[in-house]
């Protein structure tokens, strides 16, 4: 089975159609030296043979209409995601365990202070036969941040001062930032944060990248199709061509797969991999720790406002019984942190089980006796309406009434953010770093528990001006302690992301969560 890439000892380190998380990377600091580093996918290890070159794979997804854009930058969707990943590079992406692996970058290596960062990049060209060079590096992300547009990595490059940053020479970005950042590859591999070349606007008639496919043609909202790179950095892809075609509905995308229009359908679902998986029509492939499934409860109001209550509802769930129930057993359970098998996790805490006796002292302590909540749930995200019903039933055995209250799909995301003391949550793939500084600080601006906590913004910066690996680890040990203990995400799951292939595809990766380098790696797969 695909392990994820090998760690080089040298680089120490929404909607339901279209979930995607923001994105970033972790990685040790120091001089990093890149030595043939390709982040392959498992290749005959899944179980194919000898990889060929030749043929066509058309891959279906879920899309956007008529609004579609190969704009890597505006990237939103998981098929916007899987089409850039085809056409363009970034200059790190994630490994399995969300830190940061190079790609265009060959090395980076930061100044004592932490706060200036040297990238030297690998000799790579676009599609036009031109070089990838610092100047393209510094258009791209000075695009990203300009503030009139709303670029999807823009809040992920936050941390750099583009105006001091510079060109050193063709090769060699020297980055100015506005404080230190020891996890500064997350910056590098930003969920959207493309190279494009240096003055590059139009995308969707003739677009130029440096990624293993160039563009054939493309139709908004119904295909795009692509052909080898023959010379691609990485390596030439083995498919000749490459077709993403848009099938909104599951149903669409599983009959295509099962009528051989498609040889890869993207998200489907528990259901589908239970009907299909081992009955040797189509592979079925899952993708672990993919997505956190939680309750969000808001801490800086009654009843969440008391940390009892918070203790009490992390002990009164049956974590397995959602799981088996809201995700049809497509998933593991959570520990009540974000991150499960990715760096830095802190795995050695106790895996919390249900006690509902020590739920009731608590909530008798916290004067919470008979208490009421609302849980805000939507049918924005598979699991949702299901885990509700569930923990509602489970709260009652320990006293507790919850009231289900469904919310618009349309707007879900955004009314829970701030309105409301308890509803349902989920999360994408990405750093834990990146988790801490997105919605866990003061003043983040996605912080659905409203965690504010001075100390805790304190030891967030300590360990981003941390240098020694072991060191930051221990710090962000210290954080996910507090948040196990007196935190507000209840985090009962981790669901598997499901796909379905053709018995004749071969390489796909089975360890590689959605938004990841080996997620929609195309240029690694082949057909038997």
């Amino acid at each position: 089975m695909y392990e994820g890439p090998v760690h080089d000892p040298r680089f120490p380190g929404l909607r339901r159609r279209g979930f995607l998380a923001a994105a970033g990377g972790v990685a040790g600091l120091g001089a990093l030296a890149l030595a043939g580093c390709t982040g392959a996918t498992g290749g005959a290890a899944e179980g194919g043979g000898k990889p060929r070159r030749g043929g066509k794979l058309r891959a279906a997804f879920a899309g956007g209409g008529a609004s579609e854009t190969l704009d890597p930058h505006l990237a939103n969707l998981f098929a916007d995601a899987a089409r850039a990943k085809a056409l363009f590079d970034k200059l790190a992406d994630f490994g399995a365990d969300l830190a940061a692996e190079p790609r265009l970058a060959a090395s980076w290596e930061p100044n004592a202070a932490l706060d200036r960062w040297t990238v030297r990049l690998r000799k790579a060209t676009f599609h036009n036969g031109k070089p990838v060079t610092a100047r393209d590096v510094l258009y791209s992300f000075r695009r990203i941040a300009d503030p009139k547009k709303a670029f999807r990595a823009k809040a992920s490059l936050e941390p750099l001062d583009l105006k001091a940053s510079r060109a050193a020479d063709e090769h060699t970005v020297e980055f100015a930032l506005k404080r230190p950042t020891a996890e500064f590859p997350n910056i590098l591999a930003a969920f959207g944060a493309y190279i494009v070349p240096d003055g590059a606007t139009d995308f969707d008639t003739k677009p130029v990248g440096s990624g293993p496919f160039r563009f054939v043609s493309f139709t908004p909202g119904r295909s795009a199709v692509f052909r080898r790179n023959d010379d691609y950095w990485d390596g030439a892809p083995y498919l000749d061509q490459l077709e993403f075609l848009v099938a909104n509905e599951e149903s669409a995308r599983l009959n295509s797969l099962l009528g051989g229009q498609v040889e890869y359908a993207h998200e489907l679902t528990p259901t589908t991999a239970r009907a299909h998986e081992g009955r040797g029509q189509i592979e079925i492939v899952r993708l672990r720790n993919s997505a956190m499934q939680a309750f969000a409860m808001k801490t800086d109001r009654p009843p969440f406002d008391d940390k009892r209550v918070r203790e009490a509802f992390f002990l009164l769930t049956d974590r397995k019984e959602l799981v088996d129930g809201a995700l049809s057993g497509a998933g593991e359970i959570g520990n009540d942190l974000f991150g499960k098998g990715y760096e830095y996790y802190a795995d050695g805490l106790p895996q919390r089980e249900q006690d509902l006796d020590r739920a009731r002292h608590l909530l008798k302590k916290a004067g919470a006796d008979g208490l009421r909540v609302t849980l805000d749930t939507s049918a924005v995200a598979a699991g949702f309406t299901e885990s509700a019903a569930i923990f509602r039933d489970q709260a009652a055995k320990a006293g507790v009434r919850v009231k289900v209250a469904m919310g618009s799909k349309d707007s879900y995301w955004q009314d829970t953010l701030d309105s409301g003391t308890l509803c349902c949550y989920r999360s994408g793939a990405m750093p834990i770093e990146s988790h801490f500084s997105q919605r866990l600080l003061s003043g983040s601006t996605t912080n659905a528990t409203k965690w504010h906590h001075k100390d805790f913004d304190a030891l967030y910066q300590q360990a981003q001006s941390t240098r020694n690996k072991e060191d930051r680890a221990a710090v962000y040990a210290r954080m996910q302690r507090r948040l196990y203990t007196e935190g507000g995400f209840l985090v009962w799951g981790f669901a598997d992301w499901i796909l379905g292939t053709a018995r004749t595809v071969r390489g796909v990766a089975h360890r590689a969560p959605a938004n990841t380098l080996d997620w929609a790696r195309f240029d690694k797969v082949w057909l038997a």
